[in-house]
């Protein structure tokens, strides 16, 4: 492999696989409210916040950090004016504090903050924030990426402007990525090069573990993990994986002040992709080098299927996750690319349609159903079996088969997206 495209793929890796506190979707309205005040300068008297109808979705149900159980925009929007910090990107609201979050809620009781739908945008990922004071108004644009600032302005005066900037290629145009590549990278970088990626299962089993001694969301990881996960389904390495996955998505959906680490601006994504990977290793024994590769295996792929369907969308993001995981399982199985090809397989023929219907406590069954599937399929495919390409939307080709996935998820969905925004803010 040419070292540029090596060093190319260790960057992206970095990149996308970063530490987040809470939900995504709020965190970056809290991030681009912030962004605005820092401009402006002041505290804000009035903010508006226009959004793309999926951040919209995966920001009304969802715990906030540092909000004491409150979930929703307002919270976070008054947060992020408060006392976040742009610099911190995914963790901009990890100084909240008692006294923060009271001064949040007397912003919200003042009247002064303003959320509605951004009409007419093609970006499935938009957050424009306007914060003033007196006669002064900034304003802060984030699309594309949670953390992708696009248009900045103080007053009259344009500070940033993306379309004024220089073209640069993405990292799918300029990378390539296929699983092939993708499985011989992980298996043959060096393993001083690949190493941070035993952070995120650090940071993620974690987050179970304090999930373990609270209560937080529909307590999915702390049912599996006591009696009910011995009496009914047994101290197994499944149910191990089961309960870690689903408990640190419990805490991070309930809006616990506890970082995970995400993968392509997902925490539940970098959960699934990361838990039940490090789990099924540590059962095993497995030294920190074949973890770290399997680790790297999962992580990549869930980041190379996110580039084709795009960060948000009408398919549940643990269906992608899940199927990283999938992969990573079937390497320290002592699966070869063959194996790793059936696990994808495997994975797109039975949790493809899976819908999101926005992020929430219930995250934590998706998951636990993704990252389920995730071990099935990776047996199957160590027994050399698969799902066939005589059988529904499953390719020979492995990579086609994950641009079918992607399609359905990005285009073919569409209306059902529609349909599930339209359920979600219609409810008596």
């Amino acid at each position: 492999m040419e070292k540029k495209l090596y060093d190319e793929i260790i960057a992206l890796a970095k990149k996308e696989v970063i530490p987040a506190i809470g939900c995504t979707e709020p965190i970056a309205v809290s991030l681009c409210v912030a962004k605005a005040k820092e401009i402006l300068g002041y505290k804000p008297e009035k903010i508006k916040v226009y959004l793309s109808a999926n951040v919209l979705k995966n920001a009304m149900g969802v715990g906030i950090p540092g909000a004491n159980g409150m979930i929703g925009l307002p919270i976070a929007v008054a947060l992020g004016a408060l006392i976040g910090k742009s610099e911190y990107l995914l963790e901009v609201l990890k100084d909240s504090s008692p006294e923060a979050l009271e001064a949040g809620k007397q912003m919200i009781d003042s009247g002064n903050i303003e959320i509605k739908l951004k009409d007419k945008t093609d970006e499935m990922l938009y957050i424009e924030a306007i914060c003033s004071y007196g006669n002064q108004t900034a304003t802060a644009i984030i699309a594309g990426e949670h953390t992708n600032f696009i248009y900045l302005k103080k007053d009259d005066t344009v500070l940033f402007d993306s379309k004024l900037a220089p073209k640069v290629p993405s990292a799918e145009d300029m990378l390539g990525l296929n699983m092939h590549l993708i499985y011989d990278f992980s298996v043959n970088s060096s393993i001083d090069d690949i190493e941070f990626i035993l952070e995120s299962a650090r940071i993620n089993k974690a987050a179970s573990e304090q999930s373990f001694k609270n209560k937080y969301g529909h307590e999915l990881g702390r049912t599996l993990n006591g009696k009910s996960q011995y009496s009914v389904m047994g101290d197994s390495v499944f149910t191990n994986i089961l309960s870690y996955t689903s408990a640190a998505c419990d805490a991070r959906m309930a809006g616990a002040m506890i970082p995970v680490m995400s993968n392509s601006g997902s925490g539940n994504q970098g959960i699934a992709a990361t838990l039940p990977v490090t789990i099924y290793a540590e059962k095993y024994n497995k030294t920190k080098e074949e973890l770290a590769r399997a680790l790297m295996l999962s992580h990549l792929t869930v980041i190379y299927i996110k580039q084709k369907l795009g960060r948000l969308s009408a398919l549940c993001g643990c269906v992608i996750a899940a199927t990283g995981s999938s992969c990573g399982i079937v390497l320290l199985m002592g699966g070869k690319y063959e194996q790793i090809t059936f696990a994808v397989k495997n994975m797109i023929a039975n949790l493809t349609g899976m819908i999101c219907d926005g992020a929430k406590p219930g995250c934590s069954m998706k998951v636990a159903s993704g990252v389920s599937t995730a071990l099935l399929s990776a047996m199957l495919a160590m027994e050399q079996k698969c799902v066939t390409s005589v059988e529904g939307i499953i390719d020979d080709d492995v990579d086609k088969c994950i641009d079918n996935l992607t399609c359905i998820g990005s285009q073919a969905m569409r209306e059902t997206d529609k349909a599930v925004l339209d359920i979600m803010t219609h409810k008596k």
